[in-house]
């Protein structure tokens, strides 16, 4: 029962998707039915997997970089306050930056190839996990670090023991946004330099009017995207399990 009613509404979804290319006469070439897409699918499977696997190779990577860098500066950033008023002027303008005005600059100067896709990823993925990860860290309720002072635990075991587990809750939400932005930033940089992954399988396919073909693309793009955020949500389970009691 859990999963019946997400299952019946993507059914349903698809049902009432496929009568509308049906009842009114839509040709595939404008909207293909899911019999198209998934007609399109097996006429192509490897090159499909073989794309798909290039855009999560980048997201992932992307994805893995943005975290590190970004908690490492978010502990920096909460540690010296006077650093972080000095460099957040500049982190928020950065961040106000189109990543997708960059993507086409990234290629100019990284090349083609993997690179300029990684760091788009790195880009768009970084600034949701240091904000989040400092606003968790600067959340801790002054209640716990009284209660720390009061067992004269030091300053390192008082971070561990309670500053960084009070943040993890708050932490895993950054992580969430940022790994449904880090495939958007991967297929941003396919279409921008198309010579690998399913952006370019995008682009490609509707340079030869092969809407079927687009349609899989996405539909894959939609899986793995989705796939990566409850990946994550697993994660986040199984490290802080107490974080679903305190969010209600």
């Amino acid at each position: 029962m859990k999963w019946g009613l997400p299952v019946l509404g993507v059914v349903g979804a698809i049902a009432l998707w496929w009568s509308a290319t049906v009842i009114f006469g839509i040709r595939s070439f404008f909207l293909p039915a899911p019999p198209d897409i998934v007609a399109a699918f097996r006429a192509q499977p490897a090159y499909l997997l073989r794309e798909t696997a290039a855009t999560l190779t980048g997201t992932v990577t992307g994805f893995g970089i943005a975290v590190v860098a970004g908690l490492l500066l978010a502990v920096l950033l909460t540690a010296w306050r006077s650093l972080e008023r000095a460099t957040m002027p500049v982190l928020v303008a950065l961040n106000s930056v189109p990543k997708v005005a960059v993507a086409p600059l990234l290629v100019v100067w990284l090349g083609f190839g993997a690179r300029p896709k990684v760091v788009l990823v790195v880009l768009i993925c970084f600034f949701p996990v240091v904000v989040a990860t400092m606003a968790g860290l600067g959340s801790t309720p002054a209640e716990l670090g009284e209660l720390s002072r009061s067992l004269s635990a030091s300053a390192w075991q008082a971070y561990v023991k309670i500053r960084l587990p009070w943040a993890l809750p708050q932490v895993f939400v950054g992580l969430k946004v940022a790994i449904s932005l880090a495939v958007i930033g991967a297929v941003v940089a396919e279409i921008n330099n198309p010579t690998s992954g399913l952006g370019a399988v995008i682009v490609l396919s509707g340079m030869s009017f092969d809407t079927p073909l687009a349609f899989a693309a996405i539909f894959l793009l939609a899986v793995l995207s989705t796939v990566l955020f409850y990946l994550v949500v697993a994660l986040e389970r199984w490290l802080v399990p107490w974080a679903r009691a305190i969010s209600g």
